[in-house]
């Protein structure tokens, strides 16, 4: 067994030529930069020794020549002859010496399965004076792995935060919305559903028209989370909202100092961001010309190069087009480049107006009383017959959009749990129902679905015997939503 003269010896020959250090600390020798490292590296394998639970050297051959006391108590041995001489594997299976003599390579931290015990080991090599491997040595610095608890919690608490941020920048530019957040059952809107649904399919351009409201940002939504790339980027750009003099930067990106006032660093513009998902661009009419080129270029090439840079790279974009605006008329009027419109009406889709969809305003208001409900913290009401039809009276040039804020404002207004047609006489647009002619057809439209509803469910709580939950699932409803139509229908489930 080599003792701990043998093994200061050992360090001596580590740390200089001779196996000794100097016997002195003068001051010429504190000059000696070569001494100086040559004491602290013997102080260091010292430190080592006396601190570690365990410590083994090997020659160039990965034979064993030396170990320590505690690692002989460690690995059940009672002297280090049975040890010597013998290569590593032999006495530690799973040891990597030979791998750190082979290659020259310190491992400084690992875990080495040892019988049932796991020990935390370092390893690095012994080269001679000539920078040649001559052997390696090896320090267990723990016989357990709990003790690296502490570090291995910082490294995961880390690793934690890193994903969690990375996964809100991914939320943020995931879709919010799918086809079925795009609520009716009318034809035009299963058809404009259906549209979307094969719409997301493809990789074509699609060109998203119809008024203001309508639901096209939500449409947009919806077809990238129905495609094929809904695990990568949503990128929303309203091009009416940004300057003339900054969309080509946002567009494009711009490298460092392009401009007056841009980021040192550079910044990437939405195509970049967008790279492997899809760019909406909302309010694609009122694009100015110069960036209508521009655009142009990036569709027909998929190629984007950052303004104040020469360098162009390559993306994969696909670009959904939303305006309200009759671009035809516009390229008529030289405001929209023709060959930019037809590059982008691929695949058109017109969204209509919901005074075109009037059957699904009842539905719109469930939908969105619920959120208001579920938003506010206040109970979800109900919105009664009378209420409908005056809605369904009513031209809606906000659409969609203005109906959410006409519930809303209904909700502020009153505490009726039932919401009538008095609860919106002060409220509905202009406080006057359009047209007489139309007001009265959509009136009566409305009267006639709600006694047909009433019909069809009085029949069907008659066939299941007044069973809400049979009944509700015969029709496949949820069961709060049956009890939600019967309470707005005024039927009992005895009827």
């Amino acid at each position: 067994m080599m003792k701990t003269d043998a093994w200061q010896r050992t360090l001596g020959t580590l740390a200089g030529p001779h196996g000794k250090p100097p016997k002195a600390l003068t001051a010429g020798f504190l000059k000696n930069s070569e001494a100086i490292l040559r004491l602290a590296m013997r102080s260091l394998f010292e430190r080592l020794n006396n601190m570690c639970e365990g410590a083994i050297a090997v020659d160039a051959q990965a034979r064993i020549v030396w170990i320590s006391d505690k690692y002989l108590a460690t690995l059940g041995l009672t002297s280090a002859e049975e040890a010597l001489g013998k290569e590593v594997e032999e006495v530690l299976p799973n040891s990597l010496m030979r791998e750190v003599v082979r290659t020259g390579q310190p491992l400084l931290l690992d875990i080495m399965a040892f019988g049932e015990q796991s020990l935390v080991v370092t390893r690095m090599p012994i080269m001679d004076e000539d920078g040649k491997v001559i052997g390696a040595i090896g320090f267990v610095l723990y016989d357990r792995v709990h003790y690296l608890k502490p570090l291995v919690a910082k490294f995961a608490s880390l690793q934690s935060e890193l994903a969690d941020a990375q996964r809100k920048l991914v939320q943020n530019r995931r879709t919010r919305f799918t086809l079925s957040s795009f609520v009716g059952g009318s034809a035009c809107s299963l058809e404009v559903k259906r549209q979307a649904r094969r719409a997301a399919q493809q990789e074509a351009t699609v060109l998203l028209l119809g008024e203001t409201g309508t639901g096209k940002e939500m449409l947009a939504h919806a077809i990238h989370a129905a495609s094929n790339r809904s695990r990568n980027a949503f990128i929303a750009l309203n091009v009416a909202a940004v300057p003339d003099n900054l969309l080509e930067a946002e567009f494009f990106g711009a490298a460092p100092g392009a401009y007056t006032g841009a980021d040192r660093k550079g910044r990437d513009g939405k195509f970049k961001l967008a790279d492997g998902g899809t760019l909406f661009l909302d309010e694609i009419g009122d694009m100015p010309l110069s960036v209508q080129a521009k655009l142009l270029r990036v569709l027909q090439d998929q190629e984007v190069e950052r303004l104040g840079s020469n360098a162009v790279f390559k993306v994969d974009v696909r670009i959904i087009a939303a305006t309200g605006i009759d671009l035809k008329q516009r390229v008529q009027e030289g405001r929209f480049r023709s060959d930019l419109y037809y590059r982008l009406n691929v695949l058109p889709i017109v969204v209509p107006p919901l005074r075109d969809r009037l059957a699904d305003i009842e539905a719109l208001c469930d939908c969105f009383l619920e959120q208001i409900a579920a938003r506010t913290g206040t109970p979800h009401r109900e919105i009664a017959a009378d209420a409908i039809a005056a809605l369904c009276a009513h031209d809606w040039p906000g659409n969609v959009r203005e109906l959410q804020n006409v519930l809303e404002r209904a909700t502020m207004l009153t505490d009726n749990f039932r919401l009538t047609a008095g609860d919106f006489a002060n409220i509905l647009p202009g406080g006057q129902p359009r047209a007489s002619d139309g007001s009265g057809v959509a009136r009566r439209y409305a009267e006639t679905l709600a006694e047909f509803e009433r019909k069809t469910l009085r029949n069907a709580l008659r066939e299941c015997g007044g069973k809400v939950p049979v009944t509700a699932k015969m029709l496949g409803m949820s069961r709060a939503g049956l009890y939600r139509k019967l309470s707005l229908l005024g039927i009992s489930s005895r009827d």
